[in-house]
This record gives C-alpha cells, structure tokens and sequence, in this order.
C-alpha cells in the first residue's frame, strides 16, 4: 500500500446517480483521484433544509448498509444532511482496503459531492478506522496546507471540512496491545487473515504494505487547527485504551474537544442514540437567533 506524496491529491468524479427507495435520497457513484468507484449515499435532513451535511466515515468491515451505519445517519439526520459512503474494498466499492491509508481519498471524493449539494457547511464524523481517517483528512486538506500557494486549488478546497468528529480512532499505528488489536493485525497481514476478510466480513484487503508509511493520526492532529475538533472515545474500548484518545487530545494543545465515554465500547456499533445525537449537536451548534 502507498499513498504517494501527501498533500498531492486531486479530484474526483461522481459516476452515476439514482434515485433511492426513500424519497429524496440519492445514491452515487464516485470517482476517487486514483479512479477507485466508491458507492456513496446523499441523506436529506429530516428537519428540511440544513446549512449543514455530515459526511460519516464508517469503521473497518463497515459500509453505507451496515445497520450500525445507517443507524448513526439516521440520528444525524435529524440536525443536517448526512452522506454516507463505502471505503474501498468495503460494500459496493471497488479497490481494496489499505487500512486508512489511501481512504483519505474516498473521503475526500465525499466530501466534495457533499460541498456539491449546495450545503454552507460541509463536516465529517468517522469511527475507529474512519475516525484516524477524518483526522488525516482534516490536517492534508486543511487549512494549514490548503492555505498554501502550491497546495490551493479548487479540488483542495472543495475537499476541506469545516469540523471533524473523530470516535474510537487510534492515535497511532501497528498498535497491537489488545486481543482485538492482534487478531485484526492477523486478518490484514496474513493471507488466511485476508480471506476471512473477503469472505467472513465481506472486506476486500490489499495485500501490500504500507510505503511509504502514511500521516498517523497523532501526527495529523497538530496540522487541523484552527478546524473545531472533538475526540470521543469509550472508557471499555477493547480495541484502543485511554491512552489514544488523550494522545489525540494532547497533540492538539489545547484545540480539540475530548469526551470520555463511561461504558462505552468501540466505534458505531457502541454509539448509542443519546451519543449519537450530542455529537450531532456539536458538529451543527444552533444559530443565535435574530
């Protein structure tokens, strides 16, 4: 796996969009900048139109289908538009999975097709695998690099987010300190590993390493300010300790946000409504009246 020369990404393209069974909901067909068919959904707010879309960045094994996910869009929905999508290798995408290295480009894409909806307010969510994603993310296309004469361009700056909420995320990466962390290193490093993968999670892996090694995500959080930014993370994660998220917190000096979760477990499928909905209302903050 590589993911190149960061902060050198491009565009996209959206494919095809159809209309859903749900009314107002549309699903696409994106185009990363490496020609990867990401399959991507577009959300409409519950409450009418929003200044608002919360692009959620799902969790490895995940996909728009997951009930997990879906149950995630459907709380964010109720304060903003939500899009969701299907990293590479996962659902109805193509490519293979590289394990949060060349996902910042599916998110990107996303992010873009969201911005094209005509939304002021483009945000991105991401869980455990998605969550070291959308830190990434936050700090290539960002404004501390955005910014930038060389790295300004349009795609660039379609490609930004204006807050990102990161929950479960590691802070760093080859962690191995837990049972779930061990088996997970199995599935992806092994050839019987990544078969279960296919077969058993209906995840496609790629079966080269790393190189160069991408950002971790620790290293990308001193680069999103002045972007708001919240960690969450559960205290009865079995797959990251304490330590991630107040590595997370610590990187940002003092910028970011950090809720510790008592009783919560890993990413998603941990999310509670109640969780879901706070972070739903840090991400879209009321506006004052008048």
């Amino acid at each position: 796996m590589s993911s190149g020369a960061e902060g050198q990404f491009r565009g996209s393209a959206v494919g095809s969009i159809t209309r859903a069974a749900v009314p107002g909901v549309r699903r696409a067909t994106l185009l990363t900048e490496d020609r990867v068919p990401i399959e991507t959904v577009y959300h409409p707010s519950e409450a009418g139109p929003a200044a608002t879309v919360i692009v959620v960045a799902h969790g490895f094994t995940g996909s728009v289908d997951r009930p997990a996910v879906r149950r995630a869009a459907r709380a964010f929905g109720r304060r903003a538009a939500v899009v969701t999508f299907s990293f590479r290798g996962h659902g109805g995408s193509g490519g293979r999975s590289t394990v949060g290295d060349r996902e910042v480009l599916d998110l990107a894409a996303a992010v873009r097709w969201a911005r094209a909806w005509g939304h002021s307010r483009v945000v991105t969510v991401g869980f455990s695998m998605g969550g070291s994603v959308v830190l990434r993310h936050a700090a290539l296309y960002g404004e501390a690099l955005v910014g930038r004469a060389e790295a300004r361009t349009e795609a660039r700056i379609d490609a930004r987010t204006d807050a990102v909420a990161a929950v479960s995320a590691p802070a760093r990466w080859y962690y191995r300190g837990t049972a779930p962390m061990r088996r997970l290193h199995w599935v992806v490093t092994r050839p019987v590993g990544r078969a279960v993968g296919r077969y058993g999670f209906r995840t496609r892996i790629h079966p080269r390493e790393w190189d160069p090694v991408p950002l971790s995500p620790v290293e990308a959080v001193p680069l999103i300010a002045p972007t708001p930014l919240l960690v969450v993370h559960g205290d009865r994660d079995p797959y990251f300790p304490l330590d991630h998220p107040r590595m997370l917190a610590a990187a940002a000096a003092g910028t970011a946000e950090l809720w510790l979760e008592p009783g919560m477990g890993h990413a998603e499928n941990a999310a509670d409504e109640a969780l879901l909905a706070r972070i739903a209302d840090w991400l879209v903050p009321e506006q004052p009246a008048g």
